[in-house]
């Protein structure tokens, strides 16, 4: 008896997580929301931005795909070229290369500089994406791992869903270039934050070419990637355009966008952790629904985007639906590349990322070209493409990566458990 509640109250300190422990992983989760923030802030700002340079929509829409395509370059890269540099330094570091371009695209005096500026926050951005997950679970004991990725994850999902409508709302109040300033402040801010919280995090092994080639041998994980890439192109060909979309075809004033993407925001939020209570024990079948949602959603406003109230509550229920898309993601990844981690979130990172870039660059093309509409069509399309690749491909038994991660201080390998890939 006395064994057993010796061994009880030994487990309990063990699951005790030390408060500074839980300030790095917030810190992480400050980097993850910071830059998924800049990369997305454009969206928002295309039309301001467009007419101060002297450009058209589809052009300044450039500033999220070049930035998205370089970061999809610089995610597998970084991690390879890092060898066994200090995680905590390297972070700190991108952070601050990424405030600095954010300062830049403050300042820029033509699409050319801005562009330039974008380049260099696309460097910053894959490379702590890359890095950010593998490093939660040495924060914090076994048990609390599948929080703590919760919690890094949580970042790059608020921030994807709350940056367009907040720098949307702060570009009408001021200026399209205070959106940036304010970025740029708050990238520093982070940057010191992962300084001060984080402990030393000395590389545990360097990523070889050899592992990162190895995941295309991964059934599960590269027909997750495929459906990944065309979720995400169709919902940036789709969403880049929102904003001329609601102002020329809704008819809704243009002081009300940045309400009305906020309430997006929000709406995403409540997705992104909705999602979450089931994404680490069936994430295919939480991204088939999600992957459904948003391919009926971006059809519906297309047909009834000329009756604002309407517009209103299908875009609303559009955001419920990709705010879950990020957490789920990654669960699929740990629940079917368990063993490969640090590799595997390298590539998820790429992919994400080049899908924002081309889905932007797709709906500038199709914007340029076509009614507006034509953009909400082709990303429905692609959607509901996407749901079609996941649901032919048969699931796979495995456990929940997080759990692994959580038993073993890694992730473990799949077996047999519950249905989630």
């Amino acid at each position: 008896m006395t064994e057993t509640a010796t061994a009880s109250a030994s487990g309990r300190a063990a699951d005790r997580t030390p408060l500074r422990s839980w300030l790095a992983v917030l810190s992480l989760t400050g980097a993850t929301f910071s830059i998924t923030a800049t990369e997305m802030l454009p969206v928002g700002l295309l039309t301001p931005m467009g007419g101060a340079l002297d450009v058209s929509e589809g052009s300044a829409g450039l500033t999220v795909t070049l930035m998205g395509l370089t970061a999809a370059v610089a995610a597998p890269t970084l991690p390879l070229l890092a060898g066994r540099v200090d995680r905590r330094l390297l972070l700190a570091a991108l952070m601050a290369v990424m405030a600095a371009a954010n300062l830049l695209s403050a300042l820029a005096p033509s699409l050319l500089v801005l562009l330039l500026a974008r380049v260099a926050a696309g460097v910053a951005h894959g490379g702590v994406w890359a890095v950010a997950a593998s490093l939660a679970v040495r924060l914090v004991p076994a048990a609390r791992v599948g929080r703590a990725l919760s919690a890094v994850f949580a970042g790059i999902g608020t921030a994807s869903v709350l940056a367009v409508p907040a720098g949307t709302m702060l570009g009408q109040l001021l200026d399209w270039r205070a959106a940036f300033f304010g970025a740029a402040a708050l990238t520093a801010l982070v940057a010191l934050a992962l300084v001060l919280a984080l402990p030393a995090l000395p590389a545990e092994r360097a990523v070889r070419p050899r592992e990162l080639a190895g995941l295309r041998r991964n059934v599960p994980l590269r027909t997750g990637m495929l459906f990944l890439a065309l979720l995400v192109v169709g919902h940036f060909t789709a969403y880049t355009y929102v904003r001329p979309f609601l102002e020329q075809v809704s008819g809704v004033a243009p002081g009300l966008i940045g309400v009305l993407l906020l309430g997006y925001g929000a709406a995403g939020i409540a997705g992104n952790f909705a999602a979450g209570t089931t994404a680490s024990r069936t994430p295919r079948r939480v991204l088939l629904v999600l992957g459904s949602g948003m391919a009926a959603t971006m059809a519906a406003l297309a047909l009834l985007g000329g009756h604002a109230p309407a517009a209103i509550g299908v875009l609303l229920l559009w955001g419920v639906f990709y705010g879950g898309v990020s957490v789920s993601s990654q669960a699929y990844v740990l629940a079917t590349a368990a063993r490969t981690r640090e590799a595997a979130g390298a590539l998820f990172a790429a992919v994400f990322n080049a899908s924002i870039a081309l889905g932007a660059l797709a709906g500038g093309r199709v914007a340029d070209t076509a009614p507006l509409p034509a953009v909400l069509w082709a990303g429905a399309a692609l959607a509901a493409t996407a749901v079609v690749l996941l649901a032919l491909h048969p699931a796979v038994r495995s456990r929940s990566g997080a759990r692994c991660a959580a038993r073993s201080g890694s992730a473990g390998s799949p077996g047999h458990g519950d249905d989630v890939a």
